[in-house]
């Protein structure tokens, strides 16, 4: 299990950052969404697992240096401006670890597929060739 319950509670507030419409979501659509993540996370090796792991401790506790607060208890805007600061950091490592969790984000929210049917997404197998 990647998500342990406490950083289930951080990669919650992450995805309500970066997808605001997710606040709405409840239980069911929550663990759809975790699972969608958690199936393709668990697909990666082992030492990108600890990686994502390490992010969100990280992203759970470095705010306490500036705000004196954890992550997940910040509102809103002090979440987004945290996450701005490492989408824009200086050390390419930490915006590509952004970058990725933020794609995580947007999978789990988006590849639901009741978010896909809302944004009027209809994928075909056959691609292309399929009748618009």
């Amino acid at each position: 299990m990647i998500l342990t319950p406490q950083l289930r509670v951080v990669f919650r507030a992450v995805v309500a950052t970066v997808v605001p419409a997710a606040v709405s979501l409840d239980g069911p659509r929550w663990r759809t969404l975790e699972q969608l993540v958690e199936g393709t996370v668990l697909a990666r090796p082992p030492r990108l697992q600890r990686q994502l792991r390490l992010l969100l401790h990280l992203i759970q506790w470095l705010p306490v240096l500036r705000y004196g607060r954890t992550f997940s208890t910040l509102d809103p805007a002090r979440q987004a401006r945290f996450l701005s600061y490492l989408q824009d950091h200086p050390i390419g490592l930490i915006r590509t670890g952004f970058f990725g969790l933020r794609t995580l984000a947007l999978l789990g929210y988006y590849g639901r597929p009741e978010a896909a049917q809302n944004i009027g997404y209809a994928a075909d197998p056959r691609g292309w060739e399929a009748p618009g």
